[in-house]
């Protein structure tokens, strides 16, 4: 059984149609702006689906109404499916008197929650701070798939080594080589970056990384491949959050961007459902 929030709207009728039970679930605003919410009927164990984008702090606490009034109708076990976590980048103090945030929203959701399923989680280790069973699952096969017939015998590249394992994922479904770019600062206003042991030219090439936002190093490394001879140049994230008119920058100097639908944007045409259904 399946009860979506106001942040997975997007995702339910496909849900629907791959199977999916859903829950009747009513979430509307008192005049003072207030979050209201009221599930219909009375399940033993239920999945809330409910992705934390803008407006972040609502949907963190739709998602805490949801799961008290679903015990308060007696569900016994509650896993909660979080497509974008909210908070997940501030996962550490840098300055006296800073909170851990995403530290807080796990805790908070721990109170209700007996499992929680995060897709891409930009800091893994994060999710010990959940009580419960705490999973982030991987997109390597959504994007695999929706790249497989353009990409041909190209290469997956990650934008840095942090990201390397998920260029690794998502090239080993594909059965490519793959790599990363390194990044070397020559002045205290540039960067220099190239793709490290790899040969790009005449090769297609996927750029796979786990959020854009303003898109910047996307497009610097692009550029930098046409430079190098690359083929066609593609690029793909699991968490679409664009700063405004990113996605018309990163088109521009791409063949093509596809994000998946964590978030739902433009470029959002990688859909999460098939693996948010499997779980």
């Amino acid at each position: 059984m399946i009860v979506v929030g106001s942040g997975g709207k997007h995702l339910e009728e496909e849900l629907r149609k791959l199977g999916g039970s859903l829950i009747e679930v009513e979430i509307k605003k008192f005049p003072d702006g207030e979050k209201y919410v009221r599930v219909s009927g009375s399940f033993r164990e239920v999945t809330v689906v409910q992705s934390t984008f803008v407006p972040q702090d609502e949907h963190i606490i739709e998602l805490l109404l949801i799961a008290d009034a679903l015990r308060e109708n007696g569900a016994e076990k509650l896993k909660a499916i979080v497509p974008y976590f909210a908070y997940s980048r501030q996962d550490r103090v840098t300055k006296e008197g800073e909170p851990v945030s995403v530290r807080a929203v796990m805790r908070a959701l721990g109170i209700y929650y007996d499992e929680l399923y995060i897709f891409d989680l930009h800091n893994p280790e994060t999710l010990r701070f959940f009580p419960g069973k705490a999973v982030n699952l991987s997109p390597a096969r959504a994007i695999a798939d929706y790249f497989e017939e353009n990409l041909g015998e190209g290469i997956v590249l990650a934008p840095d080594r942090g990201a390397l394992m998920r260029a690794k994922a998502v090239a080993e479904r594909l059965g490519v080589e793959y790599s990363h770019f390194e990044k070397k600062r020559i002045s205290p206003t540039e960067v220099q970056m190239k793709p490290v042991d790899v040969d790009v030219k005449g090769k297609n090439v996927l750029i796979v990384d786990d959020i854009i936002s303003t898109g910047g190093t996307m497009i610097k490394a692009a550029n930098l491949l046409r430079t190098m001879g690359a083929g066609k140049v593609f690029v793909a994230a699991t968490h679409g959050v664009f700063a405004e008119g990113a996605i018309e920058r990163v088109s521009k100097a791409v063949d093509e961007l596809a994000v998946t639908n964590t978030i739902p944007t433009p470029a959002s045409r990688i859909s999460i459902a098939p693996e948010i259904v499997r779980l």
